[in-house]
């Protein structure tokens, strides 16, 4: 890694902090930590960083306060990282803006896998060209986005317009846990109904098509009571 990443920790606990930063400066990230939201909003502003990693139970404030914040101005990756396992608390946190939820405790692996995931999505948002056109591949499956071409194991995969909505958008975001909500806002537009049965069902049709046993999917995983994610792009 040449460039070295700038990542600020906003976490109040002192262990956690520290095993955060050990392990990152490990791995060639810079890092920088705050233990209250006040010191992050003024870090975030100040310093810029590639991204976030933010716990949310801070002393002074609720780290949702600081998602909402910067979201205002800024796209910079945000990944919840909290002891709340509660599901409305992590969809909450997801629908606010954040990027990804990290549910404590969590190892090294994990944890610098999802940063590598949220910044290869954002460097590839910088460069809207590339987004949408570069095949999505992982494993034995090929998503061409010009061509609207979804391919297994070099066969052909026939899904109706919605379920190649739906797919095409996990893909794009892949590696990334993508809300109910969001999905239906993006796949049926912003009015659609708040009951996500009807994207179940569609779900249910594409493990049908994509997966071998789609009681153990290996690419569209579900993340119960939040969303689902897709198994992260090996092209990237």
């Amino acid at each position: 890694m040449n460039h070295k990443f700038n990542v600020l920790v906003i976490e109040d606990e002192k262990n956690i902090l520290d095993f955060i930063v050990k392990s990152l400066t490990a791995h060639n990230y810079k890092v920088t930590a705050a233990a209250t939201g006040t010191e992050a909003l003024s870090l975030v502003t100040s310093l810029c960083p590639d991204i976030v990693l933010l716990d949310l139970g801070l002393p002074d404030m609720d780290g949702s306060k600081i998602i909402e914040a910067i979201r205002t101005w800024s796209s910079i990756p945000i990944i919840v990282v909290s002891a709340r396992t509660q599901e409305d608390e992590k969809v909450h946190a997801l629908d606010l803006g954040a990027d990804d939820y990290l549910t404590k405790p969590f190892g090294v692996p994990e944890l610098l896998a999802r940063i590598r995931t949220s910044l290869r999505h954002s460097n590839r948002l910088n460069n809207d060209s590339e987004l949408y056109k570069k095949p999505y591949r992982a494993k034995e499956l090929e998503i061409d986005f010009l061509k609207r071409k979804i391919t297994l194991d070099g066969q052909a995969i026939h899904l109706t317009p919605i379920e190649y909505k739906i797919v095409a958008y996990l893909a794009q975001n892949s590696g990334k846990v993508m809300t109910y909500s969001t999905i239906m806002n993006n796949v049926w537009g912003p009015y659609a109904e708040s009951d996500n049965k009807i994207l179940r069902v569609n779900m249910a049709n594409i493990r049908r098509k994509l997966e071998m046993n789609p009681a153990e999917p290996v690419y569209i995983f579900t993340e119960v009571g939040v969303g689902y994610r897709m198994l992260d792009d090996e092209s990237m």
